[in-house]
């Protein structure tokens, strides 16, 4: 088991385990043995195993269920249909209508796509518990903390929305519940706060990272930097709309943000070129150099003075 579920089972462990009756004859069933009660007796939680039809997502959930397809949850798809079955439940809270999912989006994705594609004998292993919904909360964080297919972006918003549903705005509580630092949940916390033209100047909201609300705060918060910075993140979010629509190419992460950056760069200065003239003013050969409003003369070594007499005289009227 991974280290992920052996923290979820932690959390699970901590709550209040409720018996749940057996439903209707016929309902499938497992048993797993939990931790040992406060009476030293062994609770045993029952999984069932259900149609996915009857189950819908917790308004809360932090993984956007519209962007799942049969593509980024291909390698589950494959695990079930090899395994012959669903390896882990997805966590549930029952509900008059059904069950409310609060871990196990892709699972029940998987699911219902076999099930709508030829593999009707499947079904969607649940634990149904009875949680709040700062339980409930803290449980998803954990399923898909580190999970590469959820954004940055949807992980900020999730937490800005947790921070003031259950927290009452106090962000160190909150860092202490997950068992996070203060430093590394304000950090997403500032990410939720970029505006949504610098959200929409990136293709997807998978390219929005952390490390880029880091980036863009202090051009973002400073009125002289400000104005700069949304121009081009507008552009940027309308080449994105035309990539889209299928008319070109999307603009890259790194691209975006390099442009956010230099939309406020400051430009080298270039010193003017040098006005250089020279000119021959004796037959002697000596010439007379002007760079930059000053003159030097040119003349041989071996020059006679007389010859240099008469140069600098020539020089001398030529200022009159």
């Amino acid at each position: 088991m991974s280290k992920r579920h052996n923290a979820i089972d932690d959390i699970l462990n901590s709550f209040e385990a409720t018996a749940l009756p057996e439903e209707k004859a016929g309902a499938r069933f497992l048993k797993r043995s939990n931790a040992l009660s406060e009476s030293g007796e062994r609770e045993e939680k029952v999984l069932r195993w259900v149609d996915p039809a009857q189950c819908f997502m917790w308004e809360r959930h932090n993984r956007e269920y519209s962007l799942l397809n049969d593509q980024n949850c291909a390698d589950l798809i494959n695990s079930i249909k090899a395994q012959g079955r669903q390896e882990f439940p997805a966590i549930v809270r029952r509900t008059g209508e059904g069950y409310e999912v609060i871990c196990g989006a892709r699972r029940h994705f998987a699911i219902s796509w076999l099930r709508a594609n030829n593999y009707p004998q499947f079904r969607y292993l649940v634990d149904v518990r009875d949680l709040t919904d700062e339980e409930a909360f803290r449980l998803s964080d954990i399923e898909n903390r580190d999970r590469e297919d959820i954004s940055d972006y949807e992980r900020a918003r999730d937490y800005a929305r947790a921070l003031e549903a259950y927290y009452g705005g106090r962000q160190k509580a909150m860092a202490e519940r997950l068992e996070v630092s203060e430093g590394w949940l304000s950090r997403y916390l500032q990410l939720v706060k970029l505006p949504d033209v610098i959200i929409a100047s990136y293709a997807s909201l998978h390219d929005v990272k952390e490390l880029h609300a880091r980036i863009l705060k202090p051009l973002l918060t400073n009125p002289k930097t400000r104005e700069a910075v949304m121009n081009v993140a507008g552009e940027l979010a309308m080449a994105q709309e035309v990539a889209r629509a299928g008319k070109g190419d999307p603009v890259p992460a790194a691209q975006v943000l390099a442009r956010l950056k230099a939309a406020v760069a400051t430009p080298k200065r270039t010193r003017p070129s040098a006005t250089v003239s020279r000119r021959i003013i004796h037959e002697s050969g000596v010439a007379m150099q002007r760079k930059n409003g000053k003159v030097t003369l040119e003349f041989d070594e071996f020059l006679s003075d007389e010859s240099l007499r008469a140069a600098i005289d020539l020089f001398l009227k030529s200022r009159e």
